[in-house]
C-alpha cells in the first residue's frame, strides 16, 4: 500500500493526543496480549436518542453510536496510532504526489445486509450524495467534499477521486466516521432512504429500534473481515438521565458509556465499584459554542453579540465547571494543546477571552448601551443533556445576569433542539462543534457561510471567512497555514457570529470485562464495535 507521507502537523497532533492520555488508568498492552473470546452481548449506554438514522445528515454523536456498527467507511483512523489512517472498505490506495488524484482498491466480496455485493458504484453514489445532495437530502459534509471534481469507477473494485482543487487534508476526510457507505441501489430508489432504513456492510446487522428504549444489533456472519466481530450482538440503551445511567452501570445492566462522564460521576463509580471499573481519560476534540442567530434582532448587531461574549468569564468558569462537568479547557477554534491551537498569550487579546473580566464586562455594558440594548431580554436555547449542556446553560445565564441581562434558559430533547436551530428559530443557543480530528479543514468548516455549511447555526454569510478557509486548505506549509488560521479566528471573533465557550475533557468508564475497545480524543471514532469482546 502506498500513501502520502504523513505530514509534520499530523505527527504533532498524534503527539498531542499521547500527552493528553496521561490520565489513562489501565494497561492497554496487557489487554491486547490476551486472546479474544467470542460470544456474548455488550450493553452500553447512549445518553441521547438519534433524531434519524443518517450519519451524512447528522452532527450528533447519538447518530454514530446508534448507526456505526451497521456500516463501513472507505478509510478509518488507526486509533493506537492516531491520527494515522488505515483501510476499512479500501484494502489499498495510492495518492498522486500533487494530491490531486486518489485511487482506492476495494476488498472483494463485501456484502450489504440485504445480500447485494458492494462495488465501486456504491462508493461513487455515496460520495456524490455527500458532496452534492439531491433536493430534500441534507449533507453536513457538503463543504468538506466540494473540492472533489470527478469520481470514476474503472472497474467494480476501483474508485478514483480526481480533485478540482487541492485539499491538503483530503485523505483524513476519507477516514471520517460520518461517511458511511450506502447502497447505490437504495439511493437510486430513494435518496432519503438512510434516514429511516439501515442497509450497511458493517460487523453487525440491525435488529430493532424501540423508540425511547434501545437499539440492538446482531453479528453479521458475512462480514468481510475474517474472524470479526467477536460479539454475538449489542444493545444500546437510551439513558437520558445521568443518575439512571450511573445506577445501571453500577448494577451491571450496562457495561460501558462511550461518550463521556463528569469528574464527579467518575469518582462515584471508582468509589463504589473499585477495581471492577476501568477509567480512561483524554482531552477531547469537542467544544460547546455560544451561537447567535444573526437573522434575528438585536443579534444582527455585532455590538450586541460582542458584548455578550465579553461578559463571559471563561477562565474562572473553566475552574468551576471542570469540577462538576466535562467542560475544562479555554481555547479558540482549535483544540487547546494541539499544533494549530492559538497560544494563550495571543488568545487573551481576542474579544471574549480577556482575563480582566471586570474591565471586559464594563466594556460590554458600554457596547450594549451604544446599541440601545442595556435592558436586553432573550431566550437561551439548549439541549437537555445533563452533561455538560445543563451546567453550561446555568453558567451563561449567571454570566449575563452580571451585566444586567435577563435570560430564559430553555432546554429540549435532541431532535427538537437540532430542528429549532436548523430552522433558524432560536435567538441565542448553546451549539457544539463535534470533531473527529484536529485538522482545521474540519474544525473551521462549521464557521463557513450558511450557503456552504448547513451546520453553521449562526446563519451568517461571510465571504471573507470563506476565502480565508479556502486559502488555508490549499496551503501545504504548516507555518503559513497557522498564520491563515489565526486570521480566520480573528475575523470570526471580531464579528462574533459564534464562539467556543469551553472545550471538553473525555472520561470513559467501562466494566473490566469489556475488552478491545480503543480510546481516542473523539467520541465519534472507534464505535463500530467489530473488535470489542467480553472477558467473561
Amino acid at each position: 500500500m502506498t500513501t502520502t507521507t504523513r505530514r509534520t502537523a499530523l505527527k504533532q497532533i498524534g503527539g498531542a493526543f499521547a500527552l493528553g492520555m496521561g490520565g489513562l488508568h489501565w494497561d492497554m498492552a496487557k489487554s491486547h496480549a490476551q486472546a479474544a473470546k467470542r460470544g456474548g452481548t455488550l450493553t452500553f449506554a447512549i445518553s441521547a436518542e438519534t433524531p434519524h438514522y443518517d450519519p451524512h445528515a447528522s452532527d450528533t454523536f447519538a447518530t454514530l453510536h446508534f448507526a456505526s456498527p451497521f456500516y463501513s467507511t472507505l478509510l478509518r483512523f488507526n486509533l493506537p496510532k492516531f491520527p494515522e489512517v488505515e483501510g476499512d472498505l479500501a484494502q489499498s490506495w495510492t495518492v498522486a504526489p500533487d494530491l490531486m488524484t486518489y485511487t482506492f482498491k476495494l476488498h472483494p466480496n463485501v456484502k450489504f445486509a440485504d445480500g447485494t455485493v458492494l462495488t465501486s458504484a456504491d462508493i461513487k453514489a455515496t460520495y456524490d450524495r455527500l458532496r452534492n445532495p439531491p433536493q430534500g437530502v441534507v449533507s453536513t459534509r457538503k463543504a468538506t467534499f466540494a473540492d472533489i471534481g470527478t469520481i470514476e469507477t474503472p472497474d467494480p473494485l476501483t474508485v478514483v477521486f480526481k480533485m478540482k482543487a487541492l485539499n491538503a487534508s483530503m485523505l483524513e476526510h476519507f477516514a471520517s466516521p460520518w461517511n458511511v457507505i450506502y447502497s447505490a441501489k437504495d439511493l437510486a430508489e430513494n435518496p432519503a432512504a438512510p434516514r429511516t432504513k439501515i442497509n450497511g456492510t458493517g460487523p453487525f446487522l440491525f435488529v430493532e429500534h424501540v423508540k425511547g428504549s434501545h437499539v440492538a444489533g446482531k453479528k453479521n456472519d458475512t462480514y468481510f473481515k475474517n474472524g470479526l466481530p467477536y460479539l454475538d450482538g449489542w444493545k444500546g440503551v437510551f439513558t437520558l438521565q445521568a443518575a439512571a445511567m450511573l445506577n445501571a452501570f453500577q448494577g451491571g445492566q450496562v457495561q460501558a458509556e462511550f461518550r463521556g462522564i463528569s469528574p464527579a460521576e467518575r469518582d462515584r463509580l471508582v468509589q463504589t465499584m473499585g477495581d471492577k471499573v476501568r477509567i480512561e481519560e483524554s482531552s477531547w476534540t469537542l467544544n460547546l459554542l455560544v451561537c447567535f442567530n444573526i437573522e434575528k434582532k438585536p443579534f444582527d448587531d455585532v455590538r450586541v453579540r460582542k458584548a455578550l461574549l465579553m461578559a463571559i468569564d471563561r477562565w474562572g468558569g473553566s475552574q468551576g465547571l471542570s469540577r462538576i462537568s466535562t467542560l475544562r479547557s479555554v481555547g479558540g477554534v482549535v483544540r487547546p494543546g494541539s499544533p494549530f491551537a492559538t497560544p494563550e498569550a495571543e488568545l487573551v487579546k481576542l474579544p471574549g477571552f480577556s482575563k480582566d473580566i471586570r474591565k471586559s464586562r464594563e466594556d460590554a455594558k458600554k457596547l450594549l448601551a451604544e446599541a440601545g440594548q442595556s435592558n436586553l431580554k432573550f431566550t437561551l436555547w439548549n439541549r437537555n443533556l445533563a452533561m455538560p449542556y445543563t451546567p453550561a446553560g446555568v453558567f451563561l445565564v449567571d454570566q449575563w445576569r452580571q451585566i444586567g441581562i435577563e435570560v430564559e434558559h430553555k432546554q429540549s430533547d435532541t431532535a427538537p433542539y437540532l430542528a429549532t436551530m436548523n430552522a433558524g428559530n432560536h435567538d441565542v443557543a448553546i451549539d457544539f462543534s463535534n470533531l473527529f480530528m484536529d485538522d482545521t479543514s474540519l474544525g473551521l468548516a462549521k464557521y463557513l457561510s450558511l450557503s456552504r455549511a448547513p451546520e453553521n447555526r449562526s446563519r451568517s454569510n461571510d465571504p471573507e471567512l470563506d476565502k480565508l478557509y479556502d486559502d488555508h486548505l490549499r496551503e501545504r506549509d504548516v507555518e503559513k497555514r497557522k498564520v491563515m488560521i489565526r486570521a480566520f479566528e480573528k475575523r470570526l471573533f471580531d464579528q462574533a457570529y459564534q464562539q467556543p465557550l469551553l472545550w471538553w475533557h473525555r472520561i470513559i468508564p467501562t466494566h473490566k470485562v469489556v475488552m478491545g475497545w480503543k480510546m481516542s480524543p473523539s467520541h465519534n471514532l472507534g464505535q463500530d464495535l467489530g473488535e470489542v469482546w467480553l472477558n467473561s
